[in-house]
């Protein structure tokens, strides 16, 4: 079955994966924006921050929250509309991103538009983001329409939990604070 994730890369440096999810905007916008447990969207990881005011520091984290895989800085949000902040993984060496969510409400759902700015052209960071775009739009659909990631998807997760142990000591949270 193809995808039903369209994406589309410009120049080099910026990438858009869009998705219409039969949901609600508001459900939509949970998914993406808690910080109560972990996003299945977001590699089953989950958000630590202070507030997601503008300014506001991000980390996304392990669920024992002991390794930080992305931290970010929020530069504007507006509810539940858009969200927009920074993306640094934490084991590259690599510059930032800038990360986009639009949520548009559609045909009796939502119209979501992940667009991913100022990629790294030829980094590890920009491979990783135009892989992950397909899986976050994709997982975020399943989650809101089906009420949970596909089964490819959970098993994914399962090998991200036995390969923690061995992540860089560079990701351990510590290094990686939201003050």
């Amino acid at each position: 079955m193809p995808s039903p994730v369209t994406v589309t890369k410009e120049g080099g440096t910026r990438a858009m994966f869009k998705v219409h999810i039969k949901g609600t905007i508001d459900a939509v916008w949970h998914e993406i924006t808690r910080t109560d447990s972990p996003i299945p969207a977001f590699f089953n990881t989950q958000m630590h921050t202070r507030s997601l005011e503008t300014g506001s520091k991000i980390a996304m984290r392990t669920r024992n929250g002991k390794y930080t895989g992305v931290v970010g800085e929020v530069l504007e949000i507006d509810p539940p509309h858009r969200w927009v902040h920074t993306f640094k993984f934490t084991n590259y060496d690599d510059p930032a991103c800038v990360v986009a969510y639009d949520l548009v409400e559609a045909d009796g759902g939502v119209d979501f538009t992940l667009t991913i700015s100022d990629l790294p052209v030829g980094t590890k960071t920009a491979k990783q983001m135009l892989q992950g775009g397909v899986m976050i739009a994709g997982t975020l659909k399943s989650v809101i329409e089906t009420g949970k990631p596909s089964f490819g998807t959970r098993l994914l997760f399962i090998l991200f939990k036995l390969m923690e142990p061995m992540s860089p000591k560079k990701c351990k949270s510590e290094h990686w604070p939201i003050d």
